[in-house]
């Protein structure tokens, strides 16, 4: 028996941007910030580092304390702080993470079985009220006011990010700088707060701080722009990724805002039904996709997540050439070319 490969998509996998290099910039330091966080996930009480433990191995890519690793490196950094304060950063997303699958009422994440399925809701709200508590203690050990408000600040951004979601759920009249304004806030933040936190440790002037903040912030809203595409992308279907989980759960993000503006009286009572009566149907999923590519709705977040993208890449433009420069700027690539 022949078996049929669908040859452009296994040449989008090979070709694809990768984490590779930052891995590798960052790998001594980063096996170091996976020692923290497992010590500091435990607990006499276990059912903490059990339920912890899960999420945490659940196939992340440390993306944000890389960038934390990466920024101090940058820097000229050569202390050991940037350990702890990457695992106080690892810390504060995945608690995000545990709070988020409970308010979507998610049954996965990254492919696996989420905590709050596992258990219940209860057990993973509460756990990840223990892992920002530990993100807090981290950031009080380090012993700067600085940092613990750059942090501080970002935690509570990100609670108000989460409610500004819950505000804008099922609404198809949310309009895009409503979006953005819930992706600078739910995502954004902690990507600008894990790079600043890199100029911080090394002392380096504020200019450098605000350089980096703008980096990770616009790096970020292009992140999550990206992802909001790939929940309707027929080339991560293709990939045996799944699709249309935002849809199914009536998330309005902006291939949805684009395609919803767009389309006419007759397509915006479709996006109603499906979105905010959540009353869907047998290839209703395949229509909206078809919709976003009449209207241009994906090609178009792709195109705002690269002006994003240039922000970020202009946010270092006062660094020095480096191999950290050249890593960082090659992370910006990533996030946005997953789209292909």
């Amino acid at each position: 028996m022949s078996v049929v490969v669908n040859l452009d998509t296994k040449r989008r996998r090979d070709t694809r941007p990768t984490l590779d290099r930052l891995n590798a910039l960052v790998v001594d330091q980063l096996t170091e910030v996976n020692r923290v966080i497992i010590d500091k996930m435990d607990s006499r009480v276990s059912l903490i580092p059990q339920l912890a433990g899960h999420i945490i191995a659940g196939g992340g890519k440390r993306l944000r304390p890389m960038l934390t690793l990466a920024a101090a490196r940058l820097c000229g950094y050569t202390g050991e702080r940037h350990i702890h304060l990457a695992a106080s950063v690892e810390f504060i997303h995945t608690a995000t993470l545990l709070h988020d699958d409970v308010v979507d009422d998610s049954a996965l994440r990254r492919g696996n079985a989420t905590a709050n399925s596992l258990w219940d809701n209860k057990a993973s709200v509460l756990v990840g009220d223990f892992l920002f508590s530990r993100a807090f203690q981290l950031m009080v050990a380090d012993g700067s006011l600085k940092v613990l408000k750059i942090l501080s600040d970002a935690a509570a951004t990100i609670a108000e990010g989460e409610v500004l979601q819950l505000m804008t759920s099922n609404d198809t009249e949310t309009s895009e700088a409503a979006h953005l304004e819930v992706i600078r806030a739910k995502t954004a933040i902690l990507f600008a707060a894990a790079s600043r936190i890199g100029a911080v440790v090394a002392d380096r002037p504020p200019v450098e701080e605000e350089a980096l903040d703008a980096y990770g912030l616009n790096l970020g809203i292009a992140f999550q722009l990206i992802d909001d595409m790939l929940d309707y992308s027929a080339a991560e279907a293709e990939l045996g990724k799944s699709v249309g989980d935002d849809f199914r759960d009536g998330k309005i993000t902006l291939p949805t805002i684009l395609a919803f503006r767009r389309g006419s009286e007759e397509e915006r009572v479709f996006w109603r039904r499906t979105l905010e009566d959540g009353d869907q149907e047998e290839g209703d999923l395949e229509q909206a996709i078809a919709l976003m590519g009449r209207h241009g709705a994906l090609a178009d977040t792709v195109e705002r997540a690269r002006h994003y993208g240039a922000v970020a890449r202009d946010g270092l433009a006062i660094f020095p050439a480096s191999e950290e420069k050249t890593i960082l700027l090659e992370v910006i690539n990533f996030c946005i070319e997953r789209a292909h």
